[in-house]
């Protein structure tokens, strides 16, 4: 029996898969984010699984991989294509090459295109495939860089994914819309850049001109990944706070999720670094959060209580980061970034004093 979980990192909109035997209880992770560590952690732990090895589908260049966070906390092995330019792997893959978990494995396939290193890996009964960025629900990875190649990627999913049984499901490394997962023979059909009788040329046509933005996080994350999503700064990354269930991020700042927030508002302190008119905008603010603009925080460090953790939050979550380290120097040592700020609050529909409908 396959044990199997669909995870996802709201961020990045990244899809992190699960797979374990339930009799050995070994498993592996496909694309773990290095922010959603300690959520992984706690679902192996609670589903009694013992980790072996984290897999990743390529050097991503949206995210930083939590490969080697999960390696310090559970010995697992980094297996990545060998292709992908990455330097700290424990484990090279090659095109057919099989990575096993009890008695389960999944077959290692290049597809490249997206980058070199691009593989899909194929559960042994060929029933599911985990298709990184190559081939998406209804669409495909970037080509525009990053060892991008578009006539290299429609071949990579003509004969290494398309080859499947129709009835395989695939499992890609994004979805932007909610989607979770397709088939080979939807793909086939109804995929807009690769589907029905579209051709290679007609295929390059699309990717040659999609016009998208670059990826904003490229300059910080295709470096992590080449290391695997090791930080500088190792202790922090390891050894974190147990007031709140926090996310580190590469960066060095411990998050909160705003539904926890939500839910424990009376026993925090909600610190809104924004400037006033923006405190009074239309995003409105969260009730009972105290107002000191983030050019004043220094200054006024004794206004905040010692007595219950602080939580800052701005419009994005930019200057609320800046404003945690500040706080640290400061001596407080309970404290986090509201994931997503304000933006990410009014998404999920939670009170606000004021702001627009």
């Amino acid at each position: 029996m396959l044990i199997f979980r669909q995870l996802i990192d709201y961020q990045s909109s990244t899809y992190t898969y699960l797979l374990a035997d339930a009799d050995s209880r070994e498993a592996i992770l496909i694309d773990p984010v290095f922010e959603q560590a300690r959520r992984d952690a706690a679902l192996i732990g609670e589903l009694d699984l013992k980790l072996l090895y984290t897999l990743e589908t390529h050097v991503h260049a949206d995210h930083i991989t939590g490969a080697w966070l999960a390696k310090q906390r559970f010995g697992s092995e980094v297996v990545i294509s060998k292709d992908s330019g990455a330097e700290c792997a424990d484990r090279y893959l090659v095109h057919g090459d099989r990575v096993e978990f009890g008695k389960r494995y999944v077959c290692a396939r290049a597809t490249p295109g997206h980058t070199n290193g691009c593989m899909t890996f194929v559960l042994d009964d060929e029933t599911r495939a985990f298709t990184g960025d190559c081939l998406l629900i209804r669409g495909a990875g970037r080509t525009d860089f990053q060892q991008g190649d578009a006539a290299t990627m429609y071949r990579s999913v003509y004969s290494q994914i398309f080859t499947l049984p129709a009835s395989c499901l695939l499992y890609p490394g994004h979805d932007y819309r909610g989607l979770t997962a397709t088939s080979v023979a939807e793909e086939r059909a109804f995929n807009p850049r690769l589907g029905g009788e579209l051709s290679e040329t007609d295929f390059i046509g699309y990717m040659e001109n999609l016009g998208l933005a670059h990826p904003k996080q490229i300059d910080v994350a295709v470096p992590a990944n080449v290391k695997c999503g090791r930080p500088d700064v190792v202790e922090s990354a390891t050894d974190g706070p147990d007031w709140a269930p926090l996310n580190y991020t590469f960066a060095g700042i411990w998050e909160i999720g705003p539904d926890w927030v939500e839910e424990n508002a009376r026993s925090v302190c909600i610190l809104d670094v924004r400037e006033r008119d923006e405190f009074e905008g239309p995003l409105g603010h969260i009730v009972d959060a105290l107002h000191i603009p983030l050019g004043e925080l220094e200054h006024r460090i004794a206004e905040l209580p010692r007595d219950r953790p602080v939580i800052t939050v701005c419009r994005a979550g930019g200057r609320s980061a800046r404003a945690t380290l500040i706080l640290k120097t400061a001596g407080i040592e309970q404290s986090a970034n509201l994931a997503g700020g304000m933006l990410r609050w009014r998404a999920l529909h939670f009170p606000v004093v004021g702001g627009a409908d």
